[in-house]
């Protein structure tokens, strides 16, 4: 009996997360009746009146309850990083591009762990050149056939060329169709990446092959930091690179990502303030959308391992949390901020995007700049390129071409190329 109880219980564990991400509500009429914390209003009460005091105390404020409540506690850069460039090409890509391969030695060390950068830049560039950064999801081998890209030998989530976690040659350029390289190194960027998975595979039960174990994050306390806390850290070390490459314009570095990856991205944005602009595309509860509407994907039915242990004790009682999505958004103010979302992805509730990036107005006007020029949800496939930005692309989940079309014009439109690199 033990025996068959045990099974039960094992087997029901498996069938959970496919069950889950059947259960998220898309009927309207069940969204509930619900109030959004006020951004511009200090938890004692008092109204935020002046931009020092939103950058001085509110600010502070919302990021300290983002950590504690939701995605945990990141610690600092580590002191003897140091950065290795194992591969340079002048000519890559049939002449279009400079692909450098940098490995991030977080301890200093080779021994130590490491994440590993992909780099392209446009091989014609005058001066520093603006850069997305993005993290993947296979191995930087995924992200364009070029045979020179390194395989990683990390845990990877199983697809074309990936086997029992492990990445072969069949796997370079799977994700292609997502990382238009060619087309943003003729807009005049660069396009930096790296894997997840060097830092906390995108799994259930990989936190001790994670980074956490290294930097002795201990397991059950409440708010340690999950893996969409430790994926956005992976970006700021990108970024630090970045920052020592002298033909990179680190006033110009775009943070991006896709999904689950746009979660990181915004909270990236949030707490590293040298990314110039943040795109967060079908970034879904956890990101940009709302948690207080309770519409697709809830806290209920996420992945425990994103975020801090303490976040999922907010399940069926979202208006008890501290914060909400819009002033996550309003964390990049001043900066611009692009929010996305896709016309079929239910799950990702684009109308409660739409209405996050629409309550960060205030905060952005309060801050002297323009904020979402759009007093109601566009039609889809009607860009709204304001200084927070919106669009609602025709399809299902996913980045497309079309996606990238906007972002460029965006990038365009807020950070202008300035040939010799001057401000």
């Amino acid at each position: 009996m033990r025996i068959g109880a045990a099974l039960l219980a094992f087997v029901l564990a498996l069938a959970a997360p496919a069950a889950a991400q059947l259960d998220g509500n898309r009927d309207e009429a069940k969204v509930p009746a619900y109030t959004l914390p006020d951004p511009l209003v200090m938890a004692d009460g008092r109204r935020v009146t002046s931009a020092a005091m939103w950058r001085q105390e509110r600010r502070p404020e919302l990021l300290a309850a983002f950590t504690h409540a939701i995605y945990g506690v990141s610690p600092p850069p580590p002191r003897h990083m140091r950065f290795r460039v194992t591969d340079e090409d002048r000519a890559a890509l049939g002449g279009l591009a400079v692909r450098r391969q940098v490995r991030v030695l977080l301890d200093g060390t080779e021994q130590g762990p490491q994440i590993a950068v992909l780099l392209y830049l446009p091989a014609q560039a005058r001066g520093r050149v603006p850069v997305f950064v993005a993290p993947n999801f296979h191995g930087n081998q995924a992200v364009n056939a070029d045979p020179a890209i390194r395989i990683t030998h990390n845990w990877v989530t199983p697809a074309t060329g990936i086997a029992k976690g492990s990445a072969s040659a069949a796997s370079r350029g799977i994700d292609a169709a997502e990382w238009p390289v060619a087309t943003l190194l003729r807009a005049g960027y660069g396009v930096a990446t790296y894997f997840t998975g060097d830092l906390y595979a995108d799994e259930r039960g990989k936190f001790a092959e994670s980074i956490q174990p290294w930097y002795r994050t201990a397991f059950g306390a409440p708010d340690r930091w999950g893996a969409i806390a430790t994926w956005a850290w992976g970006l700021s070390r990108v970024a630090d690179y970045l920052a020592t490459d002298p033909h990179v314009d680190a006033r110009r570095m775009i943070v991006i990502g896709h999904s689950r990856y746009g979660k990181a991205a915004l909270w990236a944005g949030a707490n590293d303030t040298r990314f110039a602009a943040v795109i967060a595309n079908d970034s879904g509860e956890g990101g940009a959308s709302l948690y207080r509407r309770r519409f697709g994907e809830t806290i209920r039915v996420m992945n425990d391992y994103w975020f801090a242990p303490v976040f999922k004790t907010y399940a069926e009682r979202e208006a008890e949390l501290p914060v909400d999505a819009h002033e996550l958004v309003a964390l990049i103010a001043p900066r611009p901020v692009f929010i996305a979302s896709a016309s079929d992805d239910w799950w990702s509730d684009p109308r409660g995007e739409f209405l996050a990036a629409k309550c960060a107005d205030p905060v952005y006007r309060l801050l002297g700049v323009g904020g979402l020029d759009a007093a109601a949800m566009p039609p889809p496939d009607r860009p709204v390129l304001s200084r927070i930005a919106y669009h609602l692309r025709t399809g299902p989940h996913g980045i497309t071409d079309r996606d990238w079309a906007s972002y460029i014009a965006f990038a365009d439109r807020y950070l202008p190329h300035h040939p010799e690199g001057t401000p």
